[in-house]
């Protein structure tokens, strides 16, 4: 189900334009518009995920489709021999901008420690 007012839910339905560079019917994944890395991804599950502690079993496999997902999507970006970094926020206190869930793959450069 979609949330007509969330940004990723508009992506999913070509609401608002993205170049998808994954797409597997579930997730898909786009560039973050404001990169935290040389390289940073976005994998999206197509169905509205707002917070995993509150989602039903089939809204959390969505979301871990995600996990599934990242490591193609890594390897076709050409960032696992370096390393990479997911990230999954969840809720306003952990920097959470879009409450959709997500995952952020997070390469091109040493990052330093979480915190």
């Amino acid at each position: 189900m979609a949330d007509p007012n969330c940004i990723f839910c508009k992506i999913a339905q070509g609401e608002i334009p993205a170049e998808k560079i994954y797409d597997d019917g579930t997730v898909f994944a786009v560039r973050d518009i404001n990169p935290k890395a040389p390289t940073h991804v976005l994998v999206i599950p197509y169905e509205h995920v707002e917070a995993l502690a509150d989602a039903d079993a089939a809204l959390v496999a969505a979301a871990a489709h995600c996990l599934e997902a990242a490591p193609g999507i890594a390897r076709a970006l050409g960032v696992t021999g370096a390393g990479y970094r997911l990230v999954a926020n969840q809720g306003p206190d952990s920097g959470q901008e879009v409450p959709h869930f997500h995952l952020h793959i997070l390469a091109g450069r040493r990052l330093g420690p979480m915190g």
